[in-house]
């Protein structure tokens, strides 16, 4: 895949908040989502309703000390799908993810957080072992660090191309469909022969697609 040169000036003025944020924090983490794929095309592809990171839930100690005076409602499978409840710093499973807003001292909303509501960050919780991502337990689908989080375009740990669409075909939503359609073109050879055999393993649709 040919990237653009990198540029941290190249950030748009929505990331660039949460990378300094994230910057300063202890442990691994990385941009992914929709701004990744922007990231790694060198274009705004579609709307994005906010910014996604990873991180390790391995890590979640650091993530909550870092993120301390922010309002972080979490959904992992220990809680209801309609639990709106602030992280009280639980031991937070897999998968799952965090909706994030400074604390102006305003009551969480029922419903969709969302970010015009303030909830801007959204943080998806990985599952690491070791130096390796795990993306699948069983059967096991796994990458070393170094190469499942390069350095973007942008200048900032990016979940690598593969990788997104690896997470991406786990939901078949229409934005993770449109992402599937920009990356494609772009994945070198190597890439797309990983993404077709991690995916040959999970099983999935995208496969067809993928081999020719």
């Amino acid at each position: 895949m040919s990237f653009p040169v990198s540029s941290t000036h190249q950030i748009p003025e929505v990331v660039a908040p949460i990378a300094s944020l994230m910057s300063s924090y202890s442990a691994h983490w990385a941009l992914c989502g929709g701004w990744a794929v922007d990231s790694w095309l060198g274009e705004h592809t579609r709307e994005h309703g906010d910014v996604d990171v990873s991180v390790f839930v391995q890590d979640q100690r650091a993530l909550f000390n870092h993120l301390r005076g922010w309002q972080l409602v979490p959904h992992d499978p220990h809680v209801p799908d309609d639990s709106n409840e602030l992280w009280d710093g639980r031991g937070l499973g897999t998968p799952g993810h965090l909706h994030c807003r400074p604390d102006a001292g305003k009551p969480v909303p029922g419903g969709a957080l969302l970010a015009d509501q303030g909830f801007t960050l959204d943080v998806m919780l990985d599952d690491r072992d070791g130096d390796q991502w795990v993306l699948w337990r069983e059967p096991r689908i796994s990458l070393p660090l170094q190469e499942a989080v390069p350095t973007s375009p942008w200048g900032l740990p990016t979940v690598a191309p593969e990788v997104l669409l690896f997470f991406k075909a786990r939901d078949m939503r229409r934005r993770d469909k449109l992402d599937f359609e920009a990356l494609l073109p772009h994945l070198a050879p190597a890439r797309r022969a990983w993404l077709r055999d991690a995916l040959g393993l999970a099983g999935h649709p995208w496969l067809t697609r993928l081999a020719g």
